[in-house]
This record gives structure tokens, C-alpha cells and sequence, in this order.
């Protein structure tokens, strides 16, 4: 019987350390493409960042950061993919695609944990970059459906510096006529930016990112 104790009790000592390496690895690898986040530039860049969420999804089905990761990866390769000369066209061909993708993925992460004011930033800015994609006839669909999910993000967690980052970029991009504001702007990024220095995120892999945004559109105040 002692040898049976002892033999059990090894067997779960060694699954325990087992996890721990497993969880070890994912949070590192995690680490490396959450890394990529912040410096990615290019529609490719964020493609790549995708690919690599995507992969680590695939191997830790069970974890919803990585759905969440590549689901702003497709949002932002989608948003970089618009034809800066040709905004008010039809781009749909280009973004409609990633922001099918998003959803996706997005859907994944909330099914394997639950609506927070992070998932609900990522529904807001898959609204809008479907309404890009044919901002003359679907502004008034995709609009108001960015905005409710805005607002859901903030009262989910008024102090998210992203939900007043995105909330900054709608004021200074929309025209006065239609309730932009460039004024206006800069006080919700300065705002953001307060957030920022005090925000902290539930571990090193949650999300942070947003900060340089921030400090690129404050940039264009000077």
C-alpha cells in the first residue's frame, strides 16, 4: 500500500509539473508575438501576427487570448488594407473579409470565457471596419452598431484607456458637420493616456496595447 502512496503520489506531482512547463511555454510564447503587437506597422506585419496567434490557438484550444490576439490582428490588417485614395468607395473585397475572420475568432474567445469590456473594444472595431469598407452605404447600419458596442465597452470598464482611444479616433476622423471634433479628441487621448499609466492588466499576456496610438495621434497636436 506505501508503494501504491508513493507511486500516486509521483504520478501527480509529475502531471503538475507537466502543466506547469506546458503553461510555461504558452505564456512565452504568448509573450513573443504580444511583442509584435506593439511594433507591428505594415498590413503584413499584423498578417504575419495573425498567423502566429493562430497557431498557438490551434495548439492551446482551450486558452481564448490567442482568439482574442487574432482577432485584432484580422482588424487591423482589414484596417490597413483600405485604399487611402478611395475611402468613400467600395473596399468591401478587402475588409469585409478579415472582418468576417475577426468575428470568428472573436466568437471563439468569448465562448471560452466571457463578455468583457476588451471583447466588446474588438466589436466595436469590427462594426467600423465593415463600415469602412462601404462607408457611403453602411454608415447607417454599421454606425450606431459601433457606437452601442462603445458605449458597452465603457460601461463594462470606464477606466479601459482603449475605449477612449477608439472613442478619441472617431471624434478627430469625423467631419465637425457630422459631430467630429478635433478639440474634443484631444481630451479623450489625453485621457486614454492618464489610463494608460495607471491600468493593470490581470497578467502579461492580457491585453495592453494602444499606448502608442495614443502618443502618435497626441503627436499631432504639436
Amino acid at each position: 500500500m506505501k508503494r501504491i502512496i508513493i507511486a500516486l503520489t509521483a504520478l501527480t506531482l509529475s502531471s503538475a509539473l507537466m502543466a506547469q512547463m506546458d503553461n510555461e511555454k504558452f505564456v512565452k510564447a504568448m509573450e513573443k508575438n504580444i511583442a509584435l503587437v506593439d511594433s507591428a506597422r505594415t498590413a503584413q506585419d499584423w498578417i504575419d501576427v495573425t498567423a502566429a496567434f493562430e497557431r498557438i490557438a490551434e495548439a492551446e484550444k482551450t486558452q481564448w487570448l490567442p482568439y482574442y490576439y487574432a482577432s485584432l490582428g484580422h482588424i487591423m490588417s482589414g484596417m490597413m488594407s483600405l485604399d487611402m485614395n478611395n475611402l468613400f468607395g467600395n473596399n468591401s473585397d478587402k475588409t469585409d473579409p478579415r472582418a468576417d475572420a475577426a468575428q470568428k475568432a472573436l466568437d471563439k474567445a468569448i465562448s471560452l470565457s466571457k463578455e468583457t469590456s476588451e471583447t466588446w473594444v474588438l466589436k466595436k472595431m469590427i462594426a467600423s471596419l465593415r463600415m469602412l469598407g462601404d462607408v457611403m452605404n453602411r454608415y447607417m447600419t454599421y454606425g450606431p452598431e459601433a457606437s452601442a458596442a462603445l458605449e458597452t465597452a465603457k460601461k463594462m470598464d470606464a477606466n479601459n484607456p482603449r475605449v477612449y482611444l477608439l472613442e478619441a479616433q472617431d471624434k478627430y476622423t469625423t467631419p465637425e458637420e457630422y459631430g467630429g471634433s478635433k478639440t474634443e479628441a484631444k481630451t479623450l487621448f489625453e485621457k486614454s493616456k492618464e489610463l494608460y499609466g495607471s491600468f493593470k492588466p490581470e497578467s502579461s499576456i492580457h491585453p495592453t496595447w494602444g499606448l502608442g496610438t495614443v502618443m502618435y495621434w497626441l503627436s499631432q497636436y504639436k
